[in-house]
């Protein structure tokens, strides 16, 4: 779940699968419930590693488990030849691993892997994570900086597709109108579904064969689902097309072109507008606002790095008091902007701040409940960044601290609780258990303040410990108010 470039992948195999394996393809027995005598294999794809060691340092065990290695080693031990024949088994098995768990959701095929981002990233591990979910009906809209360069350097790109062909549609915006290009995506989607369903109405009442109209039928049942019963009966449907072509008659036959037209479109499409805190926060925040609220089902992920880190650290409206950056060389002396509180003040919008070093529980939860949610929602994902001088092995684990010390917040607001009665607003930020001041002197971005403004240092860093305690004491209470 933490590998930045998608290299550390784990599957349940079949026991007939590993009859061809290689001698040094080694698993042990899946310890999920099932009933087929599944192996679990933990697999790296050595050609790809970039040797960050976010893996190394997020192993939980006692003596770890992934340790550091030479290329040359690996290849040694037969570890180009394993991952091959690893990435040609069965994907997405997942046996007694339901996707909505931690452990289903990573048996699931990434659809974004081995991008040019930085080693050790903050960032691609959420992108990673968005793709597993609903990668293969997934339509995204990119706004300019690092997430487009490392999600579109041509002539190769990291978004990938399955076996059958099914991958993200992805595309690249500037950072000012990002937020209207996704939403036009979805206007887009909205009217070719209305134009298919409308047009299987009239070739149903038409006439056609009996196949046909079993399939159109059973797709029309499916119509609001998404899941893999919707996109069966959506492949039935295209088989039973191919089938019927030539065989209708002339007043269905206009019906029946633009059904094959828009076939792909009887499964929704998942609408993800993409970019990072200097997009969102800044230079296309009219846009996200205007988006928000217009109530269309978007989600948008913000992948918070606190700075433009793409265009070489500039302070953006996210960067805290005291952190140094670009146009803040002495300290940023203004409060971070509260996006979250914003997007929830319009009542419709799902929001939720995740950081998932700190909770990965959480963070699945998240991108669950806001693609669910049939309205616009927002994930605000905190990204350590090369900017803020750090060790980019200890990403995740800088993830936890932010929210161990007080410094980043957990929380979720789903509107749709408030329809059954309950408050919308989940607080899931425990008490601070580490210190503030320990947690920002320990990053360059803060540390670099006693070298830029020595005398007003120590003052900045207590009224920035001052501030975050009061956003954090405001946010706590919302469920409350709200």
């Amino acid at each position: 779940m933490a590998c930045p470039h998608a290299v550390v992948r784990a599957k349940q195999i079949a026991p007939e699968d590993l009859k061809n394996a290689p001698e040094s393809f080694k698993t042990v027995k899946s310890k999920t419930k099932n009933n087929r005598n599944l192996e679990y294999k933990i697999q790296l794809y050595v050609d790809d590693c970039t040797g960050c060691g976010v893996c190394v340092e997020t192993c939980p065990a006692k003596n770890k488990a992934l340790v550091f290695s030479t290329l040359e080693e690996e290849h040694k031990k037969g570890e180009a030849e394993n991952y091959r024949f690893f990435d040609a088994l069965p994907e997405n098995v997942l046996d007694g691993a339901p996707e909505e768990t931690i452990k289903g959701a990573m048996f699931k095929k990434p659809l974004f892997e081995f991008s040019g981002a930085c080693a050790g990233c903050g960032e691609t591990p959420y992108v990673r994570m968005m793709t597993q979910l609903y990668g293969e009906r997934m339509v995204i809209a990119n706004a300019t900086g690092c997430s487009s360069i490392y999600g579109g350097t041509f002539p190769t790109v990291p978004y990938c597709k399955t076996k059958e062909g099914r991958g993200p549609v992805w595309a690249n915006s500037l950072f000012e109108d990002n937020a209207e290009y996704g939403f036009g995506m979805r206007l887009a989607i909205d009217s070719n579904r209305s134009m298919l369903k409308l047009n299987v109405e009239n070739l149903l009442q038409s006439g056609v064969s009996d196949s046909l109209k079993s399939a159109l039928e059973k797709s029309l049942s499916l119509w609001d689902k998404a899941g893999s019963d919707a996109i069966q009966a959506q492949d039935s449907v295209k088989a039973a097309l191919k089938a019927e072509a030539g065989k209708v008659s002339e007043a269905s036959r206009k019906s029946l072109r633009k059904v094959i037209e828009l076939q792909d479109y009887f499964v929704d499409k998942s609408v993800w507008i993409l970019g990072g805190d200097g997009w969102a926060y800044d230079i296309g925040f009219g846009g996200l606002d205007h988006v928000v609220a217009m109530n269309k089902n978007v989600n948008i992920l913000v992948l918070d790095t606190e700075v433009y880190s793409n265009t070489g650290g500039q302070a953006s409206k996210s960067t805290p008091i005291g952190a140094v950056a670009k146009f803040a060389n002495a300290g940023m002396r203004l409060t971070k902007k509260n996006l979250g509180f914003m997007c929830m003040s319009y009542g419709n919008v799902y929001v939720a701040s995740i950081s998932m070093g700190a909770n990965r529980a959480q963070t699945l939860k998240a991108f669950q409940e806001a693609e669910a949610y049939r309205g616009p929602s927002i994930i605000l994902a905190y990204a350590p960044c090369i900017a803020h001088g750090i060790d980019m092995m200890k990403s995740q684990t800088e993830e936890k601290r932010a929210v161990d010390a007080g410094y980043w917040p957990l929380y979720r607001y789903n509107p749709m609780l408030a329809k059954d009665g309950k408050s919308p607003f989940a607080w899931e930020t425990k008490d601070a258990t580490a210190s503030f001041q320990e947690f920002i002197r320990s990053e360059g971005r803060y540390k670099s303040l006693l070298k830029t403004a020595p005398s007003e240092a120590e003052a900045i860093f207590k009224l920035a410990e001052e501030d975050a305690a009061r956003r954090m004491s405001f946010l706590k209470k919302l469920g409350d108010i709200m």
